[in-house]
């Protein structure tokens, strides 16, 4: 046992000494983290709450839950769950494409992915409603068939498809690299058929990571904004989300109004995702 290697020990059994780590100790990186949370996330949402409390009870009843802030709230909240939904079917669909096979063009699809996430909203909210209007090219194939695409709560959907659908394949993607092909082969020898293997043995182990994606998806939807705002049309009590709803409240210099419906959409966001990562640790348990 060479000098450097060797460690003291206590009649106990306990090292008098360790190996200093080169990577900071707890307190400082328990102190950073708690700082910088503070700071980016703890501190703007209680100023927003703040802000709200400066109304009474019943103005902050009034405003946040007004018949046309419900209406925003119930577009906002149901088409970014209906956007999760669709992205976690077809997310694990196009995750499993470039995770289990080769094809042409395998490195263009891959980086299509990735470009909601580098592409300013606003660009993909013009693109989008220049595609999916009436005359648009595939809003003009669905006019005749009595489908209005864009500049309604369908448009909202696309819009928040659009940019959610990476988190679902990105955090598929590496479960699924890590799902040998064994296990499958495995499976397949004992019998057990194509539709068994998936629902049985594939589906089980992506469980957790489906679920993150799920809910990173979701909570990207709920505040989203530059992408919609040019697609859904913004008509009240039809096509208005709620993050619009706060811009023009804020363009009123009604900063308490503004307040008031932020508190009400940070309340049911933190409601779901504590739901959401309930059942993730549930399914983890399980699994």
């Amino acid at each position: 046992m060479t000098a450097e290697t060797a460690i003291a020990i206590r009649p106990t059994g306990r090292p008098l000494f360790r190996r200093r780590s080169a990577i900071p100790g707890f307190t400082l990186t328990l102190g950073v983290t708690l700082t910088v949370l503070s700071l980016i996330v703890l501190i703007p949402l209680s100023a927003v709450a703040l802000k709200a409390a400066q109304l009474s009870p019943s103005e902050f009843l009034a405003v946040a839950f007004s018949q046309r802030a419900m209406a925003a709230y119930r577009l906002t909240f149901g088409a970014a769950f209906v956007a999760a939904v669709i992205n976690g079917v077809f997310g694990v669909l196009t995750a499993w494409a470039l995770v289990r096979y080769e094809f042409p063009g395998k490195a263009l699809v891959n980086a299509l992915v990735d470009l909601p996430f580098a592409l300013p909203t606003a660009v993909a909210g013009i693109a989008l409603a220049t595609l999916y209007a009436p005359n648009g090219w595939v809003g003009s194939l669905l006019t005749p068939l009595g489908i209005k695409a864009a500049y309604n709560p369908i448009g909202v959907t696309i819009a928040l498809v659009f940019i959610g659908l990476p988190f679902v394949v990105r955090t598929i993607e590496p479960v699924l690299r890590d799902l040998s092909d064994d296990v499958e082969e495995a499976a397949a020898s004992l019998g057990a058929g194509r539709l068994s293997t998936i629902f049985r043995i594939v589906l089980p182990a992506l469980g957790p990571s489906w679920l993150t994606g799920f809910a990173l998806a979701f909570a990207r939807g709920i505040g989203e904004y530059g992408s919609v705002i040019f697609i859904a049309g913004n008509m009240p009590f039809k096509s208005e989300i709620a993050p619009l709803l706060i811009i023009i409240q804020l363009e009123q210099f009604e900063y308490a109004h503004a307040a008031a419906i932020a508190v009400v959409m940070l309340a049911v966001s933190f409601l779901m995702l504590l739901i959401i990562n309930a059942v993730q640790a549930w399914a983890r348990r399980f699994s």
